[in-house]
């Protein structure tokens, strides 16, 4: 597993220009530096610091629909002796979103995404299940995604310099005469924008080899096409909540919809989804220790009547988030991109 040194201490102008690409991903820096009273090119350079450094990373991810074809949630046991051999090989699947060391029940926790069912049946057969060092396999397919991969943000803006900066998050407009279906040309900017979510067209001409006006046609179209959630993300262990906690439980199937949205008021939910499979329902969230799982286990268990907890998992070591593969301390240190499908 690649190894990095723990990134920068942060400040608070670091703080607050989190907080800014967080509500405003792709806004220029000369707007930023309005916003925050700084000079743009400084902001630039700290921006770059913090990115090099794996603290915090901005892209874009294709959005879910609440009812994905090629989402699972897998827990594994791993053969004595060999959990690691089984993270270095699943680390380096595209497909796997996420990727936890648990305890309380599996060894490993993985989300993996593909562009279909049938996708991800042939990825889960030759190389999730059949990983070196696994086991054995629980594959719960994704039914509904209540709510799913939350961005969690700092809190660090003023109420005028948020609503600034809100201000200047609009979509990018459409091309004239142009629709919102991405062709297969398109799908190289994309990954570009999957990589570095604040990339510019001159940024793509050079990744992808498209001409400067071409790749800037693409990218338009591509931010344009409400396909993709850019998104900037901090390492865990700085938000103040790095501890990850997942519920696997079981729940009538008419009651999902009003549990999970009951469970999304709470800003620690993470991820709710329904599953296929005896456990039936997961629940993930963020705390600040793990001495607070067994409260809010017991809240979840009074605010969802005939709810059963099966299962709950604590992260050890998350090695994987968002594609990103992490080190030691939560600083990303790779990234592992899917090819994306044509979407429409």
């Amino acid at each position: 597993m690649p190894e990095r040194s723990a990134g920068p201490e942060l400040s608070e102008l670091d703080l607050a220009l989190i907080n800014v690409l967080q509500v405003a991903p792709r806004i220029s820096w000369g707007d930023a530096g309005d916003i925050l009273g700084t000079h743009p090119t400084t902001l630039a350079a700290r921006w770059d610091r913090l990115r090099e450094s794996g603290t915090v990373w901005l892209t874009a991810q294709p959005k879910v629909s609440t009812t994905p074809p090629g989402l699972a949630f897998v827990s594994l046991v791993c053969l004595p002796g060999r959990q690691d051999e089984a993270v270095r090989a699943l680390s380096a699947v595209p497909q796997v979103v996420a990727l936890d060391v648990c305890s309380g029940g599996p060894d490993l926790s993985l989300l993996v995404s593909a562009e279909s069912f049938a996708a991800l049946t042939q990825l889960l057969e030759a190389r999730i299940t059949s990983a070196p060092g696994v086991r054995h396999a629980t594959v719960g397919l994704c039914t509904r995604l209540h709510t799913g991969n939350r961005q969690w943000m700092l809190d660090v803006l003023s109420p005028g310099q948020l609503a600034r900066a809100a201000a200047l998050a609009a979509p990018q407009p459409a091309l004239p005469g142009q629709g919102a279906v991405l062709q297969e040309e398109h799908l190289p900017v994309a990954e570009v924008l999957l990589r570095d979510g604040r990339a510019t067209a001159a940024d793509v001409a050079r990744a992808t080899g498209l001409h400067p006006a071409t790749a800037r046609r693409y990218l338009q179209k591509v931010l344009a096409s409400g396909q993709f959630h850019i998104r900037c993300d901090l390492s865990q262990p700085l938000t103040g909540m790095p501890v990850n906690v997942q519920w696997a439980a079981r729940l009538d199937a008419a009651n999902h919809d009003a549990a999970a949205a009951l469970l999304a008021k709470d800003q620690r939910t993470q991820v709710v989804a329904s599953l296929t499979g005896r456990a039936n329902f997961l629940v993930i969230m963020w705390m600040q220790s793990p001495a607070d799982a067994l409260d809010v286990e017991q809240s979840i268990q009074e605010r969802v009547p005939g709810i059963e907890i099966i299962e709950s998992m604590v992260t050890l070591r998350p090695v994987k988030r968002l594609c990103r593969v992490l080190d030691q301390g939560g600083v990303a240190v790779e990234q592992h991109v899917p090819r994306i499908p044509v979407l429409s």
